[in-house]
């Protein structure tokens, strides 16, 4: 489109100032599932199922912009386990979000469509504002947090998490950041990093924000200096920032991680405490339906002789189903065991003598707030945590970049090129970048 072809040379150009002055087109590429696709995968196994059949490129209109709302074009944007989710159409179809929220308010029933545009991390620049907004206008340069809230009740007014009208962008809502343009509330933009390279701001947006409030926030686990916390998964998109984060706060993390070169990368970030579950053999399921408790003794073995003996304070947890059981019996005595997710299955079993008997906590942390995303995302624009992007793919390659993530052949983030024509563009602050370039490049190439 002429128009996108106008705004996309004005940034690249420099030239924020004219972007207001640009009409906004009537249509961009997005990344989409469609509802008429839902039961295309039926019968077969979640592993069997391959997002680059579901997920395609679509030509979709741009939608109209409402009150306390923003259009973004969108420079880069990454790939999130629930973008997995939804391309393979579990747990449920988002079209029944979509379907849900669309019964809310006619300003709503945009997003009920026969098609979902997904993705919910973007970096970009603001292209028009609606009625009420005075915090962002055109041409300022931005990355999208992914809570969408209402606030319309009482119940989010002390944490909005707790809206009753709490969504996730792009997954629960339309118009997501996998897009040339995206449709965002004001409240969701915060500044983008002037150091990084339009792909990399747009890569921590969720899994930072969720790792922030999950481990650091007092609505999560309130992590203090010198706590033991061990984090699984801890080279991946979500361990990879709770291992930051442990790190700069004085806390030891304990790393546990499924290969070799994964534990290299914990390394590169400053981790001495490693587990390797592969080489070690944890099996922590007899079969489909018992826990191996042995197997739990033996982890918890592995780790105190890391530790000289400490447990762990913290259990950093989204595996789920797999590892819950052993994450019950790991954590020390009236430790706290914190969940954000269920990556290998919702239905978690553990022994609830471990947890009542000794005063252990299971604290469920889904996303974050306005304010904790913003300090995580200040956290990265002063370069005290870095983005952990590994590899980077072309909006049409965004079904090959989804399978790798479902079949856990990445490394950190994934992340995505929307208008953005190669990778590189829109570092602003050269000195600050030189200051934090191994950190930033930690998760190149891996």
């Amino acid at each position: 489109m002429p128009h996108l072809d106008e705004i996309q040379q004005a940034i690249l150009d420099g030239r924020l100032d004219a972007i207001a002055e640009l009409p906004v087109p009537e249509s961009y590429r997005g990344v989409t599932v469609h509802a008429d696709e839902v039961d295309m995968f039926e019968g077969l196994e979640s592993q069997g199922k391959d997002p680059r059949r579901s997920l395609h490129v679509d030509e979709v209109p741009t939608p109209e912009l409402g009150p306390g709302e923003a259009l973004v074009a969108v420079m880069a944007s990454a790939i999130n386990y629930n973008t997995v989710w939804t391309s393979i159409f579990e747990p449920i179809p988002t079209f029944t979000f979509l379907r849900k929220y669309g019964k809310l308010s006619p300003l709503a029933k945009r997003h009920d469509l026969p098609y979902h545009v997904v993705g919910s991390d973007l970096s970009g620049v603001v292209l028009r504002t609606g009625a009420g907004v005075h915090n962002w206008k055109p041409g300022d340069e931005v990355v999208a947090h992914c809570l969408n809230v209402e606030l319309e009740g009482p119940d989010g007014h002390n944490d909005t998490m707790l809206d009753t009208e709490q969504r996730i962008w792009g997954f629960e809502t339309n118009f997501g950041g996998l897009a040339e343009v995206a449709l965002v509330k004001a409240n969701q933009l915060m500044p983008k990093p002037a150091h990084l390279t339009w792909e990399e701001a747009a890569s921590p947006g969720l899994v930072n924000s969720t790792a922030y409030r999950q481990l650091v926030s007092r609505n999560g686990a309130d992590m203090k200096q010198g706590d033991v916390v061990l984090i699984w998964g801890a080279s991946g998109g979500l361990g990879s920032y709770a291992t930051q984060y442990a790190l700069n706060g004085g806390a030891i993390p304990v790393c546990v991680v499924s290969s070799p070169e994964k534990a290299e990368i914990c390394r590169k970030l400053g981790a001495e405490l490693i587990i390797d579950r592969t080489a070690e053999g944890y099996q922590f399921w007899k079969n489909e339906n018992e826990q191996d408790p042995k197997e739990w003794q033996r982890f918890g073995a592995k780790i105190r002789e890391l530790t000289g003996g400490e447990d762990p304070d913290i259990v950093f947890e989204h595996p789920g189903r797999e590892t819950f059981g052993a994450s019950v019996y790991a954590a020390r005595k009236g430790g706290t065991i914190v969940t954000c997710a269920s990556t290998s299955g919702y239905l978690h079993q553990y022994d609830n003598r471990y947890l009542w008997m000794n005063l252990k906590r299971i604290i469920g942390s889904h996303f974050a707030n306005y304010r904790e995303s913003w300090e995580a995302n200040r956290l990265i624009a002063k370069g005290l945590i870095h983005p952990t992007l590994s590899k980077t793919y072309s909006l049409e390659e965004t079904g090959q970049a989804a399978l790798d993530v479902h079949r856990n052949a990445h490394q950190g983030k994934v992340g995505v090129l929307a208008l953005a024509p190669e990778e590189g563009l829109g570092v602003r602050d050269e000195e600050l970048r030189a200051k934090h370039l191994d950190g930033i490049n930690a998760f190149r190439g891996a």
